[in-house]
């Protein structure tokens, strides 16, 4: 009766034990008359779809408040795309890192399988390749891409505002029209601050100067956030800085609330929730704090339709919480910027850590030490230098010329580029299943992981080929529901057992058969 999240129930005194009733007659206030059961709290109806922003699902066209991430290299695959979609949620597809070629075949598939239902892509932060993030802007104007989430930003791009500001326009009554919204994933307040305010004027200029934009185009976008939606990530796989979603949201909110206040959008700003998202407990907390949805990450990526290979999804499914660190990231090797990664079963982390202390310590590769070069060229390129370096540049030709050109005349670069281009193939060895590189794979995981791997233990989840998105997606949502309804219970006095907050995983038919409205037709 309590997992039937459509109907409202009161608890009741029962005498040596609690409880549940539906419908009947109600009295409050007076002692009890004879035949009359006393009332000790009142449940109302919670279906997950209530949970979190209801502007943020209308806006978005989704059923639910619940966002799967883009999963670089194309790990949150077109596949998972489209089952979110049909599923009642908003997906991004994982475009960091693929050619504008890969991600234009994607767009094209989405576009033919998924003509009315939401999704997007991602922009990410390119500051060592700005020519690349560019031309992911341009293809994403061109095929009319209408929403993105922007990760990795360290401060605002041309290309970011440009793409945010594209086609802006007045409605009839006044009212600003801006096509193409931007969801921002950020860990830090000063980036947030950016991202929750309007287009920096200079930025304005210089795409009115390049004519993208009208002057009353850039008067109108001085007007609009840069992103409406905000998403607070915490500690999560991937680019994050390992905070904890207890401080980071509350102070994301109370960011939101200021800059709101100071700039007087039209529509109120929302903040939503990434990191540590791998439980019902974990999502209704999230909730609980007041994020308008809620983002996950890792436990996707050990799902069937991510686009990763049987061998990851199975050391996934057996990462404990602790099995993770942080190494050196690929797209921001030379800044210091670093990814949480999966550290059991890999020696991935290690291997990235030491190839940032040689950059760190040598000026090139030819004045790296013969040992340490030994050493590399064994076990980290399996090749000389000099045949590491040119299957490097062989990449960059096709990838971004330019970075071959700046290699030419700086030779730190030059080493760098050596570098990056174990840490960026680790990761596509990974999602191919490359048996051979089973020691390098860099495979992104938070310790999400390991909670969700701990709460499906002895269950049918519990088993890799069981895991979908959708299954675990609305699982997470319908146990956040339930946890919040039991929870409200317990805030009225009602001692509750503790086996009704540590329910199980629920089979997707049965689910479904729960989560059909009480108004449905």
């Amino acid at each position: 009766m309590l997992g039937d999240l459509q109907q409202p129930l009161l608890a009741v005194d029962a005498g040596a034990k609690l409880g549940l009733v539906r419908g009947g007659t109600a009295r409050f206030g007076g002692p009890a008359q004879p035949g009359e059961i006393p009332i000790l709290a009142y449940a109302g109806a919670l279906a997950p779809e209530s949970l979190g922003d209801p502007t943020f699902c209308a806006d978005h066209g989704t059923r639910y408040a619940y966002v799967t991430g883009a999963m670089a290299n194309g790990i949150a695959s077109a596949e998972l795309v489209e089952a979110i979609a049909r599923g009642g949620m908003l997906a991004f597809f994982g475009a960091a890192g693929l050619h504008p070629t890969r991600v234009e075949a994607a767009i094209e598939r989405l576009q033919g399988s998924l003509p009315d239902l939401p999704y997007g892509f991602n922009l990410i932060h390119s500051p060592n390749e700005p020519r690349l993030e560019a031309a992911v802007v341009d293809l994403y104007l061109r095929r009319k891409i209408r929403v993105v989430s922007a990760s990795a930003y360290l401060a605002l791009s041309l290309p970011v505002v440009r793409y945010r500001t594209a086609g802006i326009h007045e409605g009839p009554d006044g009212t600003i029209i801006t096509p193409n919204r931007v969801v921002a994933k950020v860990s830090r307040i000063e980036v947030a601050s950016r991202f929750l305010a309007p287009p920096p004027a200079n930025l304005l200029r210089e795409l009115v100067q390049a004519g993208e934009l009208s002057e009353h185009q850039a008067r109108l976008a001085a007007r609009i956030p840069m992103a409406r939606d905000l998403t607070a990530e915490a500690d999560s796989g991937g680019h994050t800085d390992n905070r904890s979603p207890l401080t980071l949201l509350p102070t994301m909110l109370a960011l939101r609330d200021r800059l709101q206040a100071r700039h007087n959008y039209s529509m109120p700003l929302r903040v939503g929730a990434a990191g540590g998202i791998g439980t019902p407990a974990a999502a209704a907390a999230a909730f609980a704090l007041g994020a308008a949805y809620v983002v996950t990450g890792s436990v996707n990526q050990a799902c069937r339709e991510a686009g990763t290979s049987e061998l990851v999804r199975g050391m996934l499914a057996q990462a404990a919480q602790a099995d993770v660190a942080m190494a050196p990231a690929a797209d921001m090797f030379e800044m210091g910027v670093k990814v949480q990664v999966l550290k059991r079963g890999t020696m991935f982390a290690m291997r990235a850590k030491k190839l940032y202390e040689l950059y760190t310590s040598y000026q090139s590769l030819e004045s790296i030490p013969a040992g340490e070069r030994a050493k590399l060229e064994k076990a980290f390129f399996r090749c000389s230098f000099e045949e590491a370096w040119a299957q490097t540049r062989a990449f960059f030709e096709v990838q971004d010329p330019a970075q071959n050109v700046r290699a030419q005349r700086d030779a730190r670069h030059k080493m760098a580029l050596v570098f990056r281009s174990y840490l960026g193939r680790a990761s596509k060895w990974a999602n191919t299943g490359e048996p051979s590189r089973r020691i390098d794979y860099q495979v992104w995981c938070g310790p999400a992981m390991g909670a969700f791997n701990e709460w499906v233990r002895g269950t049918f989840l519990e088993e890799v080929a069981q895991r979908d998105v959708v299954t675990v997606a609305l699982n997470l949502m319908y146990g956040a529901a339930l946890r919040t309804r039991v929870h409200g219970l317990r805030c009225q006095g009602v001692r509750v057992p503790e086996s009704w907050l540590q329910a199980g995983p629920i089979e997707r038919s049965s689910l479904e058969k729960r989560l059909v409205s009480a108004d449905a037709p």
